[in-house]
């Protein structure tokens, strides 16, 4: 993975696996709550990460900072969106107090839609077409997803499934993941899915496909994201603390899809119309 070494966020990423325990935590907090530093004293920031207010210093001087504004100042400036051309308008209206299913349904529909917004940042723009060239390049696309987000595995087999037929699914039987793994050829590629709380297994499986030399496209939600630094890409989504959605990352799956099919369009098309047709020839699918 390559990152940018000017940037702070960054040099977290690269540092915090050399720091001692409760820097580490540190590090893990200010990765996943970057946006709200900038709003935090010291004192908080220490509580909030449940650390002491020396760890808090030790860290910044390690990060080569010499007070804790200066980190502060650089963080904010880096949470700022720098593409906000690409991004509509994070505050919504709250909604009306309603009963019943209606004010659940606005909710997760407004819900949904910001996290949309703030998933499009500059750093997914710039990864996505990465993404796309190693997937594209690849002699076969390995798919790993665990729990809900098998889902999510399973639904990008089937969309790319469609007209491109180099796929392998390793999320339906886990029990023989590395069997498969160390059968890659090193011109395939793993699309993996890790989002909180990472298994081990997934862990554990893009070690295993990083020590053998196969690119790695991670789909995640924090880039402090245990097994970040054997990702070749990453696409980082948002999540939600009010409600648990996929949204983002189907987006995320149904725009990877469009640009592949873009890419071999021709041939694509001629594979998606010979589907279509033998589907009604078969009656699978209905038709006036």
């Amino acid at each position: 993975m390559s990152l940018d070494d000017q940037t702070t966020m960054n040099k977290i990423v690269e540092m915090k696996d050399s720091l001692p325990k409760k820097q580490r935590q540190l590090c893990d907090y200010i990765l996943k709550n970057y946006q709200s530093i900038g709003l935090l004293t010291i004192k908080e920031l220490a509580s909030n990460a449940k650390v002491g207010i020396s760890t808090v210093i030790r860290t910044i001087n390690a990060l080569g900072y010499e007070n804790f504004n200066d980190l502060r100042k650089d963080i904010y400036d880096e949470s700022v969106p720098v593409a906000s051309k690409w991004t509509l308008k994070k505050s919504l209206t709250d909604v009306q107090k309603e009963s019943g299913e209606v004010q659940t349904l606005v909710k997760v529909w407004k819900e949904s839609v910001n996290l949309l917004n703030k998933s499009l940042g500059s750093d997914l723009l710039e990864n996505f077409g990465s993404a796309i060239d190693l997937i594209v390049k690849s002699s076969f696309v390995n798919i790993l997803g665990t729990r809900p987000y098998r889902a999510t595995a399973l639904y990008l087999e089937q969309l790319l499934g469609e007209f491109y037929s180099n796929i392998r699914q390793l999320s339906n039987d886990t029990e023989i993941i590395y069997d498969k793994i160390l059968q890659f050829e090193k011109s395939e590629v793993l699309v993996v899915f890790a989002f909180e709380p990472y298994t081990n297994v997934v862990i554990e499986a893009v070690k295993l496909a990083h020590e053998q030399g196969n690119n790695v496209i991670l789909i995640t939600d924090h880039i402090s994201c245990p097994i970040i630094s054997c990702a070749t890409v990453v696409l980082k989504v948002e999540v939600s603390e009010e409600q648990f959605s996929v949204i983002p990352t189907m987006a995320l799956i149904d725009a990877l899809v469009i640009e592949i099919g873009k890419r071999s369009s021709e041939e694509s098309i001629k594979k998606l119309k010979r589907l279509e047709k033998t589907l009604l020839e078969k009656n699978v699918t209905f038709s006036y």
